[in-house]
């Protein structure tokens, strides 16, 4: 009798280790005007996860959605009331500045790095999810390079002395004071107008992201140096939640996002960076008709400057706000692919 019920007891332990996925799910996507909702996030929480977790229902939300700004909507999902969150690094870095050294101003000039040092740093970036969300890091993809729109002629870094300029971060506004810019905050709606009216001489944001917004009719050159980084987006999951699915589970659902959204979603970013320049400056456009933007040639003395910059202005800001541990741990990932010790 009792080895019948300890057979039976060890069945039960058995099946819960290997089906443990919760009965729902509530997850927040990022933009959903942009292809990585469109045409990966959407499609992936709508059909494709079923087919590895049929008994889980899935509510989806976009970031426009839920309307909550910055770090807000990851202080939801370290409390559970989302389960799942994709949403730019760049917004949550008050609360993680540990996150701010994925992504400094300029420093990676193209995808190929970019996704060299995302792969460099994902340990770091999941134990400060952990530690500062409650959270368990499921992907990283970027948006296409964040680029400098402005209104007047800007053929180098040196030309934006004086000038004002719509940052997206604190690290970029450190690195527009390096230059001797002015680094303005302001809504991302409101920008077309403030270049038309003068209120900011530049802006940065990706060249496809500014095109389907207008920038393009407004802003007369373009420049291509990511001083705005390239706006990772990073996918976090609740660690209660994460704990309910078993082992198994989770390396079977690592493995379907980076399949279906992670791989395909870098190659697309590659496309809408070169699309998008294509789009702004008269070249054959796939999105429409393409803009009358300049396209100025980044020149190697400003990739010099801006990495100046960076070392000299950016990163020691960053080194007092984050602890030596994780200082070391940028510079045995991140500065030995770029070839920069933070201190």
């Amino acid at each position: 009798m009792k080895k019948s019920i300890l057979v039976g007891m060890g069945a039960v332990l058995f099946a819960s280790s290997i089906y443990g996925a919760p009965e729902k799910l509530r997850v927040v996507g990022s933009w959903s005007s942009l292809s990585l909702y469109k045409e990966y996030e959407k499609p992936y929480w709508k059909k494709e996860f079923s087919k590895d977790f049929a008994n889980t229902k899935v509510r989806l939300s976009s970031l426009g959605q839920i309307k909550l700004k910055g770090a807000a909507v990851y202080r939801q999902l370290s409390k559970g009331v989302f389960d799942v969150v994709s949403t730019v690094g760049g917004y949550v870095v008050s609360d993680s500045q540990t996150i701010a050294g994925l992504d400094f101003p300029a420093l990676a000039n193209d995808i190929v790095t970019a996704e060299k040092i995302v792969e460099a740093y994902k340990p770091t970036l999941d134990t400060a999810l952990k530690n500062d969300f409650n959270s368990k890091l499921l992907a990283v993809v970027p948006y296409p390079s964040q680029i400098l729109f402005c209104k007047d002629e800007v053929r180098s870094l040196k030309d934006l002395k004086g000038k004002k300029v719509r940052a997206s971060g604190w690290t970029v506004a450190e690195f527009l004071d390096g230059i001797g810019a002015t680094g303005i905050t302001m809504s991302y709606s409101e920008v077309p107008q403030a270049l038309q009216r003068g209120v900011i001489d530049c802006a940065v944001t990706g060249g496809l992201s500014g095109y389907s917004s207008g920038w393009g009719e407004v802003a007369n050159h373009l420049y291509p140096l990511p001083i705005g980084g390239w706006a990772y987006v990073v996918t976090a999951m609740n660690l209660n939640t994460w704990d309910k699915f078993s082992k198994n589970e989770q390396k079977i659902l690592l493995a379907s996002i980076n399949k279906n959204i992670t791989v395909p979603a870098w190659k697309k970013t590659d496309y809408e960076t070169s699309e998008g320049e294509k789009c702004l400056t008269g070249q054959d456009c796939s999105y429409g008709k393409a803009n009358n933007m300049i396209l100025h040639t980044v020149q190697e003395e400003d990739t010099l400057m801006a990495k100046n910059i960076l070392v000299n202005n950016v990163i020691p800001k960053w080194v007092k706000k984050v602890s030596p541990e994780v200082v070391k741990q940028w510079n045995e990932s991140i500065g030995k692919i770029v070839s920069i010790e933070a201190k």
